[in-house]
């Protein structure tokens, strides 16, 4: 996948505001701490398309950005940040219940999870959210630079096991850092947003 274009359009709250859903549309999600932002940033290869907060849980909004006008990268807001009021997690539940089930287009979701740690209470209420409401999952390892490419396995077997997940090999280990698994990510986006082209990378 070739990302020719990349903007902003809109920060949501309420499905009157998210775009028209003419398009595919994947989002990402995880802990606020987990490194969304930066895996945005390199997906698109810009600095600063996703902003990196100093703050974790800052973010509380859906944000939609258009890719080569096609379709839609969505950044979820991310949980799990223990400084949020309650209020405001239960207000995150309900904003994220009706994404999930209005959302037609919404082809998947990237769940980030920090290679290092084994899955949250929250990560597996995500997970949950999800298989509940039929989207298909592409879990990705983040921080991957700072576990020895040989250990790997040991903490992706970890994290397959929390989540329930046949498979541990699904799991796409990624560094912001050192481009790991970004081609990888790429090919398994293309699967999801594409699914009857042959190579949408190269038009």
């Amino acid at each position: 996948m070739i990302f020719r274009k990349a903007e902003f359009m809109i920060s949501a709250v309420k499905p009157q505001q998210y775009p028209e859903g003419i398009r595919p549309e994947l989002a990402v999600s995880g802990r606020s701490n987990v490194g969304k932002s930066s895996l945005i940033n390199k997906l698109v290869n810009r600095k600063a398309l996703a902003k990196v907060g100093k703050t974790p849980g800052k973010t509380q909004m859906i944000n939609f950005f258009n890719i080569n006008d096609e379709w839609y990268l969505v950044d979820l807001p991310g949980y799990g940040y223990a400084k949020v009021p309650q209020e405001t997690r239960m207000q995150w539940g309900k904003m994220m219940q009706t994404y999930f089930r209005l959302r037609e287009n919404l082809k998947g979701v990237i769940q980030l999870v920090d290679i290092r740690h084994q899955p949250t209470d929250e990560d597996r209420l995500m997970m949950e959210m999800l298989k509940v409401n039929n989207i298909p999952v592409l879990v990705v390892a983040t921080k991957a630079d700072k576990i020895a490419r040989g250990q790997r396995p040991k903490y992706l077997k970890i994290i397959a096991e929390s989540f329930k997940m046949s498979d541990w090999k699904t799991i796409i280990p990624f560094s912001s850092e050192d481009a790991t698994g970004l081609q990888e990510l790429n090919q398994a986006m293309d699967d999801i947003i594409f699914p009857d082209a042959e190579d949408k990378s190269g038009e």
